[in-house]
């Protein structure tokens, strides 16, 4: 077995181990953040649009966050959308724009966003787990067909243990750094 029979599950693993890093940047370190609002979509003339491409997003100090629509008649719209989500922020809206302060991090909360985070990390680690049963499925099914020898089978499967347990690895250590910022804050 060579390392291209690997490749689409590693790609695979990769792009799992991308969303949780996006997903962990949408919650929110007691900063203010963009970041925060990229899973938010607003309903802009039907369509589930992000809050980035109908206004501007600007951070004048390290707690805040404004919001100014490009078309001042999406406020309202803009802040159904972020109530409705779980951010747990209440949008400030003086007719021009929204303001979103964050309140400093109390240890209930982080213990709350804690949660949120090794819950991404498990989800992440069960994905990961799935591309290995697929992969190991397919290769069972080669062996079946006689494309690949039973050494192969054996070989494929200790290799994709290998790239598994350093995927599962990777997505603990990024789980503890995000921990440990959460409490540095």
């Amino acid at each position: 077995m060579n390392k291209s029979d690997y490749v689409e599950f590693t790609e695979k693993m990769e792009k799992t181990i991308e969303v949780m890093q996006t997903n962990f940047a949408a919650v929110r370190a007691g900063r203010a953040n963009a970041s925060v609002l990229d899973q938010i979509k607003v309903d802009y003339y039907g369509n589930p649009t992000p809050i980035n491409q109908i206004a501007t997003i600007a951070s004048p100090d390290p707690r805040t966050l404004t919001i100014q629509p490009w078309d001042t008649g999406t406020l309202k719209l803009i802040e159904k959308a972020i109530q409705a989500s779980d951010l747990g922020i209440n949008p400030q809206n003086d007719g021009r724009i929204i303001r979103l302060v964050f309140p400093q991090l109390t240890e209930e909360r982080r213990k709350e966003l804690v949660r949120q985070i090794r819950k991404y990390g498990e989800e992440s680690k069960v994905a990961v787990r799935n591309i290995r049963r697929d992969a190991m499925e397919k290769f069972k099914a080669q062996k079946k067909k006689s494309e690949i020898t039973e050494d192969d089978l054996k070989t494929a499967e200790k290799d994709l243990q290998k790239i598994t347990d350093d995927h599962i690895a990777n997505i603990d250590k990024l789980m503890e750094k995000k921990e440990k910022e959460l409490y540095e804050i």
